[in-house]
């Protein structure tokens, strides 16, 4: 069985062919730039030109390719894009148009010169494909697996960060396993928009399952062996962009935060997570400061727990008490949430659950 999973983050997309024929440390593993970094790259090249850009494609990551389109328009040069190619930067279109992205109909595209395009898309296994086939490792795959940050499109009367937040906590109230995070391609509820576009573009003839990257890390985290039986945990998940953190209790979720990285020092992600773990976290409050959100669930009463951290910002806990497990699952942090739709896949995949659950080691 060869699962093929990526995890599409802001800084980098990390890559994992899974094969039950091996052991999980001898498949085979990439760290790339994330395709919001290359597209980023591109706009910006464009802007050194001073030529028009075109958006094609679907909705993907923002951030960095959002930055450097802003940055393109205050130049003083054109952005064209289709409507679904600019939704990656938000879902209302009137606002882009007030921006001054000028939206064209995908027909139209073709009148604009092709050197111009860049397209969007969270998943290009074409590439993936040529990067195996560069090191004789044959782009055959089983199934795939990718891990997206979803906001979801809020209508525009409702905030972003709300929206996004009520559904990690509606989807974790009827369920409270990180798996609930998680949707076969075929059955990804209409507002999550950028996993519909992954499943889009990705292969019809292989089952999908995608999931957002930090319940993927989160659930990932829980494959390091000190990590696995440790009971309550506290996961916390430190990105580029966003900080997720879930207090995990006899294996259900009781506690659950979401903030911006950059907004965050050291020593408030730390008074966050201990009112996390206690219990008196107020979801206002962390919306207030620029996060979504906070929720907490009925719990033991106990606030002992094991932390773990993972994440390209992890540093941010350094020196913090009490200090944090820098969770590496199978050796590697960086395939963190690789490994975490693994474990998504051994719910949806029954055929690979059993070889999935040998070689991560957890059940």
């Amino acid at each position: 069985m060869r699962i093929i999973c990526v995890d599409v983050g802001t800084g980098t997309q990390d890559i994992l062919l899974f094969d039950s024929a091996k052991e999980i440390e001898n498949c085979v593993q990439m760290v790339m730039p994330s395709p919001t970094v290359t597209v980023a790259a591109r706009v910006r090249r464009a802007t050194e030109r001073g030529e028009p850009i075109v958006l094609t494609g679907v909705t993907a990551g923002g951030g960095p390719s959002m930055w450097a389109v802003e940055d393109h328009l205050r130049a003083g040069y054109p952005v064209y894009a289709v409507p679904a190619a600019a939704q990656s930067f938000d879902d209302d279109l009137k606002k882009l148009a007030r921006l001054g992205i000028r939206l064209i109909d995908a027909n139209d595209v073709e009148r604009h010169d092709s050197r111009f395009r860049v397209e969007m898309a969270d998943l290009n296994l074409f590439a993936i494909a040529k990067a195996l086939e560069a090191f004789g490792v044959e782009p055959e795959w089983d199934a795939l697996a990718v891990a997206v940050f979803d906001h979801g499109a809020a209508p525009p009367d409702v905030s972003d960060r709300r929206f996004r937040f009520n559904y990690l906590a509606r989807a974790l109230s009827a369920e409270r396993d990180l798996v609930a995070l998680a949707h076969r391609g075929d059955a990804i509820p209409p507002f999550l928009t950028r996993m519909r576009a992954v499943a889009a573009t990705a292969p019809a003839d292989i089952p999908l399952v995608v999931m957002d990257t930090g319940p993927a890390a989160a659930l990932g985290a829980q494959c390091d062996s000190r990590v696995r039986d440790c009971d309550p945990a506290l996961l916390i998940n430190i990105g580029n962009l966003h900080t997720l953190a879930f207090h995990v209790e006899g294996g259900a979720v009781v506690g659950l935060f979401e903030h911006h990285t950059g907004e965050l020092t050291g020593s408030r992600l730390g008074l966050y997570l201990d009112e996390l773990v206690e219990g008196t976290i107020s979801n206002d409050a962390v919306f207030a400061d620029k996060g979504h959100g906070a929720l907490t669930w009925t719990r033991r009463g106990t606030t002992d727990h094991f932390r773990a951290v993972t994440g390209p910002r992890r540093a941010l806990l350094a020196g913090t008490t009490p200090t944090p497990y820098a969770a590496a699952p199978c050796g590697d942090m960086m395939l963190t949430g690789c490994f975490g739709l693994l474990r998504a896949c051994a719910r949806y995949l029954p055929e690979a659950t059993g070889a999935i659950h040998a070689a991560l080691g957890v059940a």
